[in-house]
């Protein structure tokens, strides 16, 4: 039986902030609080926030509310009381989900803590920052701090192959392991009564085909190939209904080009859902998922849309169509709106094709999370154990002498808040005892945090402006 460690999951975002990273956390916790040993998560402050549903500690520091301008918040890695917290939780190992401010947080509380730290790389964060950076420079630059802070870590986990070959192409040179995400919803299709609940007020005719597609509404992920192909397919005279289920930065646009080709009367839009029984509704009642983007790494709405038996249409060689064979549990087309065109076509002409592929892609492409956790768990027993017996190598990467001065820091001030009001002047007076827990160099470390906290006040609001420009238009859906 395995033992029964703390976990603890950092990232950028969690609920009520939702992407597809933050619903990964969310089942990673879940499902280690459940079933192995204990959960904690450590993520950004949220004005607003509710944690107390949760079944596992949610440890907040502190953030600047940037979600008017980005849709998230922005977090400040350096909190004292995330230290202590962790300590008392008796913290076995260090899992951040983003490689940004919860890898810095995370590569500080590794030498307070003496515990492993492992990256999971979700999404192309190249493309990411290219989109909110116009600057090649501060690309870059960007790039090169993020490849520095996956490589500092212990061990990487990438959700497919693809996603580790794009990490690979910014500049990473060690090694990963694959470990797939799961999916949060049952196998099988919702019932009738449900499916006519949901799409109550929408034109389907039930001997119609009805094409669908589940995500944040944004160009790179396709969806002017599908509008293209959906234009064509009506000039040959194709009956068919097409649903977008979600919402996103570029919606505005694909909605106004939807019109622009004249399908509002077979083309519909139902922005943002959060209840999941009403997307499985949405899932169950399509006859074919549509999903040809080549951005996504792991592409979870293919795995969603085969938990209700649906097949799904996507780009041969694509990061979604990793386990997935052409004609058999899912259609590979070229990334073009003439392949996916012919497709359609095709299957149009034969739905029996497309619900025996679905019936295949229920069967065999399905992964639930307590599975996909189960995996997880049993390889952080070896890293754990790689990490106590010292086979990892010691990372010196530029920033782990200023991260691991943070947080000797943060640990003496976590120290600090534990004591009493009446021993404060005491502890105060007794300066020689609390500097003997710095290493030799901690004075220089000391001035130099003195002289920038002088300068901290007059930098914040530019320091601010810079940071929401680096995650302007930061799409971190799965």
């Amino acid at each position: 039986m395995a033992n029964k460690h703390t976990i603890c999951l950092l990232n950028d975002s969690f609920p009520p902030v939702i992407d597809g990273v933050a619903n990964a956390v969310v089942n990673y916790a879940k499902n280690i609080e459940a079933h192995h040993g204990h959960a904690v998560v450590a993520t950004p402050t949220v004005p607003g926030a509710d944690d107390s549903a949760y079944a596992f500690p949610v440890l907040r520091y502190p953030s600047v509310d940037t979600r008017k301008l980005v849709g998230y918040v922005t977090g400040y890695p350096f909190s004292p009381e995330t230290v202590r917290r962790l300590q008392d939780e008796h913290t076995a190992l260090l899992h951040t989900h983003c490689p940004i401010a919860s890898a810095i947080l995370a590569r500080e509380l590794r030498d307070v803590l003496d515990t492993p730290v492992v990256l999971t790389y979700h999404t192309k964060f190249d493309i990411d920052i290219a989109k909110a950076v116009k600057s090649k420079i501060l690309q870059s630059g960007a790039i090169r701090a993020l490849v520095e802070n996956v490589s500092a870590c212990d061990e990487v986990w990438v959700v497919s192959e693809g996603a580790g070959e794009n990490l690979r192409s910014l500049g990473y040179k060690g090694d990963y392991t694959v470990m797939p995400n799961g999916v949060d919803v049952p196998q099988g299709g919702v019932s009738e009564e449900a499916v006519a609940a949901a799409t109550a007020g929408f034109d389907l005719p039930s001997d119609v085909p009805m094409f669908l597609f589940v995500g944040r509404l944004m160009w790179y992920k396709g969806l002017r190939i599908i509008l293209d192909a959906l234009a064509a397919l009506r000039e040959r005279n194709v009956a068919f209904r097409m649903v977008f289920v979600g919402d996103g930065g570029d919606g505005k646009e694909v909605r106004a080009y939807a019109s622009e080709l004249g399908l509002d009367d077979v083309c519909f839009f139902t922005g943002s859902i959060s209840d999941r029984e009403t997307i499985r509704a949405w899932y169950t009642r399509a006859d074919l998922f549509l999903f040809p983007s080549t951005f996504d790494t792991n592409g979870l709405v293919v795995r969603e849309a085969a938990a209700s038996g649906t097949a799904t249409v996507m780009v041969a060689g694509s990061c979604a169509a990793e386990g997935v064979s052409d004609g058999r549990n899912g259609f590979f087309i070229e990334e073009n709106a003439s392949s996916l065109t012919d497709k359609l076509v095709a299957l149009c002409a034969d739905r029996d094709a497309m619900r025996r592929v679905g019936e295949n892609a229920e069967r065999e492409l399905y992964l639930s999370w307590e599975d996909a956790v189960a995996h997880a768990y049993e390889r952080y027993e070896i890293v754990i154990d790689n990490y106590r017996s010292g086979r990892y190598p010691k990372h010196k990467k530029p920033l782990d002498g200023y991260l691991k001065s943070q947080g000797e820091l943060m640990d003496t001030l976590a120290m600090i808040e534990t004591v009493s009001d009446e021993m404060w002047e005491d502890l105060i007076a007794d300066k020689d005892e609390l500097a003997s827990r710095f290493h030799e160099s901690q004075e220089e470390v000391r001035e130099y945090f003195r002289e920038r906290q002088e300068k901290a006040r007059e930098r914040k609001e530019k320091a601010t402006e810079r940071i929401e420009e680096l995650w302007k238009k930061m799409d971190r859906y799965l």
